[in-house]
């Protein structure tokens, strides 16, 4: 045991000695930069990204940029940070504040061209070398925009060195992109484009497609430009191909995205309208109550559990079932469960209470939109390559959508409450004989249908404005999935919504957002012509009456 202690002492106190000696050779080559010898300079320079020590980027980069000073009393390199009308030196090698300084006091370092061009190179070594992947990546995006020459041997290098496959293929497009603009032969050339046509990147395509205009505009071509631009424009064939293919792939994803939002805001209109036959145009205020639960959530954490914001969305989804679940009992309670059999007195009744409610929460919230922020494990995107990125909130939404469709499925096929209201659902008076509490079977599922609308809500308040009028959005589209779909059918819900979201996100590039949703009304109501009870006919109450 001792043995062990003592070994990691040591190593801590070698840990320590490498950090103060890369920290002394910092210093020792800054000072070089104070001599008057531009070729002393050039040798400080060199001498400080040699030293090892990470503060050598940042030092370099003052550097290049020109504000980098020497003070007169005692040489110590500074650069400047204004604060008002004062200028605050810190050093430049340590970073720490000195304090308040005139100019007077100090004296700039100069560089020439050579050196820029130096710190330029070193830069880019030094940060294509780095020990963040992140940084690695943007230096080598930075070369793929900018290509300079120079960067050629120092980003072969450090492709050589790479480890990390996602960085070193940035690199590799880097690369390609630099030896297509520089290649000293028509054979690199050529190479590039063929790793250049692997690249399904918006990038790549505009890059080429400016070499391609540039070699078109040429007044006489020669043989090899030519045949350049053959090439080019095979490989720009090649990349619109690939991206045209990650734009397929991208369109299923935002339908299904689409329909998984319309799996959310319709699937408890499925539950009410099926089983109770109730029009509830007050659907969508359930779906707006959950959001402006998520927002109440968030901002009590905000107030009194500032840690407790990430998960916030968590503790919102039960909240959310819980607040809109007793929203819709109250209401089937004291409207809805005196207008059976009346639809269109349900459907009046219930328009009016959306109003109400609308202008129930702009009293209380007021009309403007509400924040509610994402959580940092659903911000970003998965980045598959470069013309394809997911986004974490709408993959969450598809999974969300996903495990409510299977909680629902649960409750309706494993528990005492689903079988009754199935009972219900297919005769109403045979289940009532039975010993069932029909009334109190319709409450629980319009509490049901209502509690799913609000969780509906906390997937809606990440991707959507939360206002009173939320609801209104997404009350005329559940209708259509529900109708087209199958009422009262959770698979015919499903495969209506993914149908809908998908076919949508397949007309928008052609026709635009409102001509394509006019459309999709246009098909369902022809649809309906022929199919009255939509994709899955249910059998019941619903149907009968």
């Amino acid at each position: 045991m001792r043995i062990i202690l003592k070994t990691i002492i040591a190593a801590f106190f070698c840990l320590l000695a490498g950090q103060a000696t890369a920290q002394a050779d910092l210093a020792d080559a800054a000072k070089g930069l104070l001599s008057k010898s531009y070729s002393d300079k050039i040798q400080a320079t060199e001498a400080i990204a040699a030293s090892g020590d990470k503060r050598s980027v940042r030092l370099l980069e003052i550097l290049l940029s020109g504000d980098l000073y020497a003070l007169e009393a005692d040489d110590r390199l500074v650069f400047l940070v204004k604060d008002g009308d004062r200028q605050i030196a810190s050093d430049a090698v340590t970073g720490e504040e000195i304090g308040p300084i005139e100019r007077t006091e100090i004296s700039k370092i100069r560089i020439n061209n050579r050196m820029r061009g130096l710190i330029k190179d070193l830069l880019g070594r030094l940060t294509l070398l780095n020990e963040d992947p992140a940084l690695r990546i943007n230096a080598a995006n930075a070369i793929f925009k900018s290509r300079p020459a120079e960067m050629v041997a120092p980003l072969t290098e450090a492709l050589a060195m790479e480890t990390d496959e996602k960085v070193a293929a940035v690199m590799r497009r880097a690369l390609a992109a630099l030896n297509f603009a520089h290649g000293e032969t028509p054979d690199v050339q050529a190479d590039a484009l063929v790793i250049l046509g692997e690249q399904p990147d918006p990038e790549v395509r505009s890059m080429l497609s400016a070499e391609l205009n540039r070699l078109a505009a040429a007044e006489n071509p020669s043989s090899e430009n030519q045949a350049l631009a053959a090439k080019v424009r095979q490989a720009l064939d090649k990349v619109e191909e690939r991206l045209a293919m990650l734009g397929l792939v991208e369109n299923v994803f935002q339908g299904i995205s689409l329909g998984s939002v319309l799996l959310l805001a319709a699937i408890g209109l499925a539950i009410t309208f099926g089983v109770m036959g109730v029009i509830n145009m007050a659907h969508g205020e359930m779906v707006m109550i959950g959001a402006y639960t998520t927002y109440m959530v968030q901002e009590l954490c905000r107030n009194f559990a500032p840690d407790m914001l990430t998960y916030s969305l968590i503790a919102a989804v039960p909240l959310a079932f819980i607040v809109a679940g007793l929203a819709g009992m109250a209401i089937e309670r004291s409207v809805i469960r005196f207008l059976y059999g009346r639809p269109l007195e349900t459907l009046l009744a219930t328009w009016g209470i959306s109003l109400i409610l609308q202008q129930f929460v702009r009293t209380v919230f007021g009309p403007t939109n509400k924040e509610v922020s994402s959580p940092d494990w659903l911000s970003g995107a998965w980045e598959i390559t470069g013309g394809l990125a997911l986004t974490y909130n709408r993959i969450a939404i598809i999974l969300f959508a996903a495990a409510v469709l299977l909680m629902l499925m649960l409750v309706l096929r494993k528990t005492a409450f689903g079988l009754e209201m199935r009972a219900v659902t297919q005769n109403r008076k045979m289940a009532s004989s039975m010993g069932i509490r029909t009334g109190w079977v319709d409450a629980m599922t319009f509490g049901l249908g209502s509690g799913v609308a609000g969780m509906a809500g906390v997937a809606l308040s990440q991707i959507d404005n939360v206002s009173p009028n939320l609801g209104q959005s997404y009350i005329v589209d559940s209708f259509m999935v529900v109708v087209f779909g199958g009422v009262g059918n959770l698979w015919g819900t499903l495969v209506g919504a993914l149908s809908l979201g998908i076919t949508n996100k397949f007309l928008e590039p052609y026709t635009g957002a409102v001509l394509a949703k006019i459309c999709i009304l246009i098909f369902i109501i022809l649809f309906i012509q022929k199919r009255p009870r939509g994709l899955f006919a249910l059998k019941g109450r619903a149907v009968e009456n």
